[in-house]
């Protein structure tokens, strides 16, 4: 205990930095999900209407939702790296 309170000057700010770090690590996972999400739904999308469950008009309204969405979230990351690459420069 007292070994602890002693190292606490060096061992918080560390502690601090690891926790911001994790933070941002869960920021940056969140699109890579959202974006295999968007992609299991689209085939899912397309094996109710390849089975007959969806009717074609709704399948290609919501076919053409998520493809947008997908397209958007990948233009944006590719956005994210391209402004990435300009700050490492």
């Amino acid at each position: 205990m007292l070994l602890r309170l002693l190292m606490a000057p060096v061992t918080a700010p560390l502690g601090g930095v690891t926790w911001i770090a994790e933070k941002i690590l869960d920021q940056v996972e969140d699109p890579t999900d959202e974006l295999e999400a968007l992609q299991k739904e689209l085939l899912t999308l397309q094996l109710a209407f390849d089975m007959g469950d969806v009717p074609e008009e709704e399948f290609e309204d919501q076919e053409e939702e998520l493809l947008l969405q997908i397209q958007a979230l990948q233009d944006q990351r590719a956005a994210d790296e391209a402004a990435a690459e300009q700050e490492e420069d």
